[in-house]
């Protein structure tokens, strides 16, 4: 059954409606509230150097149908190593990339990305204070863009990048992780839906 956000962007009705991109999950949706909880070994992630390849985290998604720009305040409830909420771009179990609010192994709270093109890499950014951040998806004429701010406002670009296939179906989703521990669980909130593409990805706006 879908889940259903009521809430209206400055253009039109933001995300009305999402689906899980594979089993069903676990999520609660309040308002423009989306909180995901993942359990144990959840993670969404093939590794280049093990060989190992998971898709066990929760995602709930959408089809994205044009140029488009989703940002949302994420909130995560750190509690071990590799812990995550996680705006999600998918194209395929081989073909997906995460922008991630996650628990690094020295502690912090890092914005880290992924991105899968059969292997995955995996790119540290900055620490952020706290357990808040705001993040935001681009997905604009084969490309996606990625960007994190402390306010909503100022947005810092992280990376910039396509996957194999861009004309393949692409969907953008929320998700949480927990590969290293018992579970996990980010809520997404200030969720907006913007048509069209960023007018510049690298002057903050």
């Amino acid at each position: 059954m879908p889940y259903y956000i009521q809430r209206m962007s400055q253009h039109r009705l933001a995300l009305s409606e999402l689906t899980w991109l594979g089993p069903p999950g676990n999520a609660s949706i309040a308002d423009d509230h989306v909180t995901v909880h993942a359990g144990p070994e959840s993670d969404w992630f093939n590794d280049p150097d093990a060989g190992t390849c998971l898709t066990t985290a929760p995602v709930l998604r959408f089809i994205v149908s044009e140029d488009c720009q989703v940002s949302a305040k994420v909130t995560v409830d750190f509690r071990t190593t590799f812990d995550a909420g996680v705006l999600f771009v998918h194209q395929g179990d081989e073909d997906y990339a995460k922008l991630c609010f996650e628990r690094s192994p020295l502690g912090d709270n890092t914005m880290v990305s992924v991105v899968t093109r059969g292997v995955s890499d995996d790119a540290n950014g900055p620490v952020i204070k706290g357990n808040v951040v705001w993040a935001r998806v681009s997905a604009y004429r084969n490309v996606v863009a990625f960007h994190w701010s402390s306010t909503g406002h100022h947005w810092h670009m992280l990376r910039l990048f396509a996957l194999r296939t861009p004309s393949d179906t692409t969907s953008i989703g929320f998700s949480t992780q927990s590969p290293n521990g018992l579970g996990c669980s980010a809520t997404f909130s200030d969720i907006d839906y913007m048509p069209g593409a960023p007018t510049n990805i690298r002057d903050g706006s």
